[in-house]
């Protein structure tokens, strides 16, 4: 965004000049008028300008006071971002906007007062016409929400829509796809809608499709069209029909920079479109702040094709009043200079009976429309929770043009929960109790809900569904649960859901109350909220675990408790992802999340805990990859918990006990069989098809694909190389030492082996090794090891793996690999002696030898230094160029102070077979003296280059 407009920077200089001679006179103030509105409490995150504070993403016109008064062509904006220490602040950036004005159609413009841009006479009383809005001003009706949201509840624990959007962590985005105008790109009558939000470096999206095939892929490009991201659609991950969730993770600061900037875009890749078959801008909405209700358009007519829209809904908080906003693409031909608007009409449709009609003019420069829709009755409302209404947006005129599409609730790849404690309860308790819920809204407005409760000490009298309360401890309840409770389980579902209830739901403004007969208005309770994606899988299929202080051993009464979801994947990998409350102020709090075992329900003595994450907060999510097999024998005994700590409560805050049946053995480095298909060649492709692919490689004069390997022309036999996206790597193929003195070199290998004589004994020696079941087979190098042996794995075709240690377990005949775990280093620049060494070292003080200090200084030859050595003049030597180590067929020698470095070719050799001996470059005869041979080749150096 630009800085200070210069009119700002010009007119600060002058206010803080003194007047000449007026040393006693009081300070100029700066030339923005005061306000009246007092500053919020220290520590407040947001933007303090012209004496008024401003909320993190609010936006204003600056007041210069007089004679300047409000400068309405500018917009200022309060930029989120973080301080050193992480704490959320404000950064005022302001914009002209006055280029941004449309051009009008009309000849006799007009400047409405509190108006940057020109607009047109209104065409007729009865059908208003659009006037252009700020930048960041794009849905005005939306903004009377953040100052209606009542602000007298006295539940503590109450977090308004306002809190959870002003989240400084996190911005939302959208996107309507269609297939684009351009004569190259695909037709469609597809339709998508994709909803972001960025959460530091991640990027969450939610799309929602409709007339499209299942895409097999979802791509971000920059603005040139270079692919900056893929992700995989499977079918697996899908939570419905017509529906993609992601993830993309780690973004780089200039794809963030894009992003913000509004330059990013996506397209949904298909198999019969693999150049994206819709696609359209990610940019930023002031809808996306309120919206609960949302429609996909598509054209009626299904040949008017990249024809498409998008509705976002959301209703008044005291009246039923729906305000919209309409996004729409191909409605207005963009070669119509004869028609620069058109009339649109929007209705709204129950049973193709119309219940609403408002029109207004639309024009190319500013195709959406925003309306209010006022007064809904209770039928209306019904209608609306229960996705009963249609949205149809119609142009009038030579090309008409139509979209529609129903209203439902918004939605998203979230998940709605909630944490009950004692800490949120109207009068709160410590008893440490827990109340563990998700709930999930469904197309047609039934809610389905899960609520867990454990650790109560007395009967449940009651669970409901409930508002922040009206009046102090008057709970307001909106639908009882009570009747489906069995056995510390809530679960059912409620068909009679209206929009307003809908609209609180998704506003994160209901509350979850279990009541006991101790605690007759509530024992805990909980607000529902929406939890972002997170891709894991186990939220959609599992409960959540409950954890309690009344779990911990001994039990803890204290007021906060929690839920986490945890599951191991096909790798024996667990992931877990924790939610607490009742904390206080939980960004203050430190807090330990650790996983052990006992071998009873109980026992005092922990065994084998392992910390999983310290984190400040309410959230905390991760991915652990080395449990020991202690740990996962308990997790598939139902011996394991989790247990989370504070600093009042060390030994325990709460917890709960963690059940996953599973036959993994260890959760570190292991050789699945999966990897054996990992390193196949993929299928030959059309070169044609590999240029255009913005992932694929180009090497050695050809083109690779994503993924592909394969042995350069350099060094067929003991090099191998990969294409990772765009990039070559290629490493050298480590060998594994033998145990032999007598080594033999095979053509068509790079690593030498055994003779026949030795071979035959380890093949013998191992076979009996297998016949009394004294060792393991080890799949990687083909081998069979005695029990207890201890060796670095060698894995084909990337040869000996050092960063690994392998051992066979010989009562089980298991093989059980994990990483070496290198050591600390002291020094601030570690080196890696060799290229195959795992673990890096601290370099020796680098001290140059006396004779080439006094070399130095002397009138005679100098010396030469390459890399970290130094040579004498006239020494010879083969260069080590990492990763590659010793280049054997590149010599380089030094003169006078200069290194001189040449390849060596290798001639045709005229000695027998039988007298060859095989070197890492030529192969040489044995009849040919190294001197000779080394005069030869300074002899024949015209090329040499030097450095």
């Amino acid at each position: 965004m630009a800085a200070v407009p210069l009119l700002l920077a010009a007119l600060l200089p002058l206010a803080l000049c003194p007047a000449p001679g007026g040393a006693s006179r009081p300070k100029p103030l700066l030339p923005i008028q005061p306000e009246k509105d007092p500053l919020p409490s220290k520590g407040a995150a947001g933007c303090s300008f012209g004496g008024r504070f401003y909320a993190l993403e609010d936006t204003w016109h600056p007041d210069l006071g007089e004679p300047f008064g409000v400068m309405h062509c500018v917009v200022c904006y309060c930029e989120p971002q973080r301080n050193r220490r992480g704490k959320p602040t404000g950064k005022v950036s302001c914009k002209n906007i006055k280029h941004d004005c449309p051009t009008l159609p009309c000849s006799e413009s007009v400047l409405l007062p509190g108006h940057c841009c020109k607009s047109c006479p209104k065409a007729s009383p009865s059908i208003p016409e659009k006037r252009p809005e700020p930048i960041f001003d794009s849905f005005e009706y939306f903004q009377d929400k953040e100052d209606d949201l009542h602000k007298s509840y006295n539940d503590r624990s109450y977090l308004s829509s306002e809190d959870l959007a002003r989240d400084d962590s996190r911005t939302d985005f959208v996107a309507l796809l269609t297939s684009g105008v351009e004569p190259w790109l695909p037709l469609s009558s597809a339709v998508a809608k994709a909803r972001f939000t960025l959460v530091r470096s991640y990027l969450l999206f939610s799309i929602n499709y409709e007339r499209l095939g299942r895409p097999s892929r979802v791509r971000f490009t920059d603005p040139d069209g270079n692919v900056l991201f893929e992700h995989p659609v499977q079918k697996s991950v899908s939570l419905q029909d017509g529906m993609i969730c992601g993830m993309w993770r780690n973004l780089h600061k200039p794809s963030i920079r894009l992003l913000k900037a509004e330059q990013l875009r996506i397209s949904l890749v298909t198999k019969s479109q693999p150049a994206g078959e819709i696609q359209g801008p990610v940019i930023k909405h002031r809808a996306l702040f309120a919206e609960t209700f949302s429609a996909i358009l598509t054209s009626v007519d299904p040949t008017h094709m990249g024809t498409g829209g998008i509705a976002m809904l959301t209703l008044s908080d005291t009246e039923n009043n729906l305000h919209f906003i309409l996004m729409a693409k191909g409605l207005l031909e963009p070669a119509d200079k004869e028609f620069p608007w058109v009339s649109l009409r929007v209705r709204i449709l129950h049973q193709n009976r119309v219940l609403r009609e408002v029109r207004a003019n639309i024009t190319m420069q500013d195709p959406d429309f925003a309306e209010v829709l006022s007064d809904l009755s209770s039928r209306e409302m019904l209608w609306l929770a229960q996705g009963q209404l249609k949205i149809t947006a119609e142009t009038e005129g030579r090309r008409r043009r139509q979209i529609a599409g129903y209203i439902t609730a918004r939605k998203s790849c979230d998940t709605l929960q909630s944490v009950l404690c004692g800490g949120d309860a109207l009068m709160p308790t410590k008893t440490g109790a827990v109340g563990s819920a998700k709930v999930a809204l469904h197309e047609n407005g039934t809610l389905e809900y899960q609520v867990q409760v454990a650790g109560i000490a007395s009967e449940v009298i009651s669970v409901t569904l409930e508002t922040k309360p009206r009046r102090k401890n008057k709970r307001n309840i909106l639908f009882d649960m009570t009747p489906s409770y069995r056995e510390g389980l809530a679960s059912g579902t409620w068909q009679h859901m209206n929009a307003r209830d809908t609209h609180m739901l998704l506003q994160s403004e209901l509350f979850l109350n279990v009541a006991t007969k101790d605690f007759e208005e509530g024992e805990v309770r909980g607000q529902i909220s929406s939890l972002l994606y997170s891709g894991l899988l186990a939220r959609y299929t599992e409960l959540p675990i409950p954890l309690a202080g009344q779990l911990v051993s001994p039990p803890v009464r204290t007021g906060s408790a929690g839920h986490a979801w945890v599951s191991l994947d096909e790798h024996c990998h667990l992931h877990y992802e924790i939610v607490v409350g009742g904390l206080g102020k939980s960004d203050d709090v430190a807090i330990s999340a650790h996983l052990h075992g006992v071998a009873e329900l109980g026992e005092h003595g922990h065994e084998q805990a392992r910390l999983l994450k310290g984190f400040y907060g309410t959230e905390a999510q991760g991915v652990v990859k080395d449990l020991d097999a202690e740990l996962l024998r308990h997790l598939a005994q139902g011996t394991a918990f989790l247990q989370v700590r504070t600093k009042v409560n060390p030994r325990g805050e709460m917890r709960g006990r963690v059940h996953i049946p599973n036959q993994c053995k260890s959760g570190g480095v292991r050789l699945a069989p999966e990897e054996d298909k990992l390193l196949e060649e993929p299928k030959p492709q059309d070169p044609e098809q590999l240029k255009k692919d913005p992932n694929s490689c180009f090497f050695e004069g050809q083109h690779r694909a994503h993924g592909s390997r394969w042995a350069p022309a350099y060094d067929r036999k003991c090099s191998l190389c990969s294409c990772q996206k765009h990039t070559v790597i290629c490493d050298p193929i480590l060998c594994q030492p033998l145990n032999c003195t007598q080594q033999v070199h095979l053509e068509d290998r790079c690593c030498p082996v055994c003779e026949e004589r030795k071979a035959s004994q380890e093949a013998l020696r191992a076979e009996k090794a297998r016949d009394s079941s004294e060792g393991c087979y080890f799949d990687g190098d083909k081998t069979w090891r005695g029990a207890g042996t201890r060796w670095h794995p060698v894995v084909p075709p990337f040869g000996l793996i050092k960063c690994a240690i392998c051992t066979c377990k010989g009562a089980t005949g298991e093989v059980h690999c994990e990483k070496v775990q290198c050591p600390r280093l002291t020094c601030s620049n570690p080196v890696r002696v060799s290229p195959s060494d795992c673990c890096k070292q601290c370099p020796a003080p680098e001290k140059s030898p006396p004779e080439l200090s006094d070399m130095m200084q002397a009138d005679g030859p100098r010396a030469c230094r390459f890399g970290r050595q130094w040579y004498m003049n006239n020494e010879s030597w083969h260069p080590t160029v990492p990763p590659f180590g010793e280049m054997k067929c590149i010599t380089c020698w030094c003169v006078s102070g200069e290194t001189h470095c040449q390849r060596q070719e290798c001639s045709p050799a005229s000695c027998s077979s039988h007298a060859k001996k095989e070197s890492r470059c030529c192969a040489r005869c044995r009849d040919v003296a190294p001197e000779e041979a080394q005069e030869k080749l300074r002899a024949d150096a015209p090329e040499a280059w030097s450095r």
